[in-house]
């Protein structure tokens, strides 16, 4: 099996892992603040990494030689996450994930630039016709963009430098190190900004399993992510994950009777298409 095939089916895991996690975060909004929401996931995924280490005797391959870069990755995707998991609970997810679906884009000329990745014509194909699938879906002009619209957006951004960030170090971190960085660094800004007015929520009985779910899915999602970023080019990888816009939209369908009109499957049938044509095309480019 190909790399980038490999890598394609990893970040499907991943698409997985961030659709559960965006169910669960919506649930336990009502409860908890987002900075409440990130510093108990990433506390439990900080355990869920050292016993996942300690018993694949990894534990040796976190280092500390590139925390500049792990602090730059996490101070990204900190920000982009807390973004994200506001919008989920104030805008329809359809519509937060079509949003949140430029980071590919933003990824796509990150990686050109900060990864010397070479933009092949399937590649940038594959970009516009995300967009292009994206603007059907958003249908920009025909509503007021206000600030719960822009949140994903902004998060989009932080996603794509934090996965530019993650590819870049993939290239000498193993993923014990970059997935012990990311939860206890994440789990340290957590703390301080859930805290700083000294009044942290405690997860309700009810919803601390969802908690839990949360910090399970955020641990697999990056693991998956990060494995794939490690075997393909993010500029390949991130617009994998388009395929999260049917899903979610399902799901927002069927849990918060959310509209699933046509512009939705007209428009994630362009991304899908695009990027099923970008994968074949690259499988093929590395027989």
């Amino acid at each position: 099996m190909s790399p980038v095939l490999r890598g394609s089916l990893w970040m499907s895991g991943a698409i997985l892992s961030f659709s559960a996690m965006a169910i669960a975060g919506r649930e336990v909004s009502t409860n908890l603040d987002t900075f409440e929401i990130m510093f108990y996931r990433s506390l439990i995924g900080f355990v869920i990494v050292l016993v996942c280490a300690t018993l694949a005797g990894t534990r040796g391959d976190i280092r500390t030689d590139r925390l500049p870069l792990h602090t730059i990755r996490n101070i990204c995707h900190f920000t982009a996450q807390n973004l994200w998991f506001y919008a989920i609970a104030v805008v329809p997810l359809a519509q937060v994930f079509a949003i949140e679906f430029s980071a590919p884009l933003w990824a796509l000329f990150l990686s050109a630039i900060i990864l010397k990745e070479r933009l092949t014509r399937s590649r940038l194909l594959a970009g516009l016709a995300g967009f292009i699938g994206i603007l059907i879906i958003t249908r920009p002009g025909t509503s007021a963009m206000g600030w719960a619209q822009i949140t994903p957006a902004l998060a989009a951004i932080g996603f794509a430098a934090s996965a530019v960030t993650t590819r870049l170090l993939t290239r000498n971190e193993k993923i014990t190190s970059i997935m012990f960085w990311l939860t206890g660094m994440q789990c340290i800004f957590g703390l301080i900004c859930a805290g700083w007015d000294m009044d942290i929520a405690l997860p309700t009985s009810a919803n601390l399993p969802l908690v839990t779910l949360i910090a399970i899915c955020g641990v697999t999602a990056h693991f998956c992510l990060t494995t794939a970023l490690s075997l393909a080019p993010a500029s390949i990888v991130m617009p994998i994950d388009f395929l999260r816009l049917p899903l979610i939209a399902a799901l927002g369908a069927l849990l918060y009777s959310e509209a699933l009109d046509l512009y939705v499957a007209l428009g994630a049938l362009i991304i899908i298409t695009a990027n099923y044509a970008n994968i074949r095309k690259e499988t093929r480019a590395v027989k």
